[in-house]
């Protein structure tokens, strides 16, 4: 009988958010892949949780694919973990699965944490229509993606890292407009979560004279509407508060 791989979201922040299933998980599998063995051995530790532990991230994920295949298909149950959050959500994960998948091995993916879904539903923006965009590439394409972007009519979801936060919303000024609505979360589940709602340009003039750390959601309302020409443009963002 094979085993399987368990894909296990675990806390972004906020150590009460882990689920009793992820626990279950966690405890009985013989094997946990974490993206960072490091980051991820106080929240074993804390948790009482002793199964063997082996690093599996962006640089080893193809090489190491191989033999976590072998080990399933000897019937070990494997959970995977990132640093935080969902694995494979901007994170290493989906090589793996989708090689476990062609070796017609069962995976298993449990709900639980990850930033982006807080963020959306925090924003006030609408919900029934999104397209998660991640992280924007750093340099080759990162123009072409915006230009891609400023027609979407759904509401856009990135991940941003907090030293190039300032730029990403002054690139965001240039391409989507000073006016559009944004809604910019930070150290959600945390003790310093905030989130900033207004127009790009009033949440990047509020960032550069405020606190940038910590890892950020940025929410962007689609491209406004245009319904005829004796109607204003309909916008989807809310007023900052």
């Amino acid at each position: 009988m094979s085993g399987k791989l368990y894909l296990v979201p675990t806390p972004i922040g906020n150590l009460e958010d882990i689920t009793l299933r992820a626990l279950r998980i966690l405890k009985e599998a013989d094997i946990i892949l974490a993206e960072d063995t490091r980051t991820s051995a106080p929240l074993l530790k804390h948790f009482g949780i002793s199964a063997k532990v082996y690093a599996h991230h962006q640089h080893n994920e193809r090489q190491a694919t191989a033999e976590i295949i072998k080990f399933l298909n000897e019937g070990k149950q494997i959970a995977l973990i990132s640093d935080a959050g969902t694995p494979a959500i901007s994170d290493p994960g989906f090589y793996l699965v989708r090689e476990v998948v062609k070796n017609e091995l069962p995976v298993e993916c449990l709900p639980g944490a990850t930033a982006f879904v807080p963020a959306l539903v925090n924003s006030g923006f609408p919900t029934d229509r999104f397209c998660f965009e991640g992280f924007l590439p750093i340099k080759k394409g990162r123009q072409t993606r915006y230009k891609f972007l400023a027609d979407e009519e759904r509401t856009i979801i990135f991940y941003e890292s907090p030293h190039r936060l300032l730029k990403t919303l002054e690139e965001m000024i240039t391409y989507f407009g000073e006016e559009r609505q944004v809604s910019v979360s930070r150290e959600l589940t945390k003790m310093f979560e905030e989130t900033v709602r207004g127009t790009v340009t009033e949440v990047k003039n509020y960032f550069e004279t405020h606190t940038v750390k910590g890892e950020f959601v940025i929410c962007v309302a689609g491209k406004p509407e245009v319904r005829n020409e004796n109607q204003k443009k309909y916008k989807n963002g809310i007023a900052k508060f």
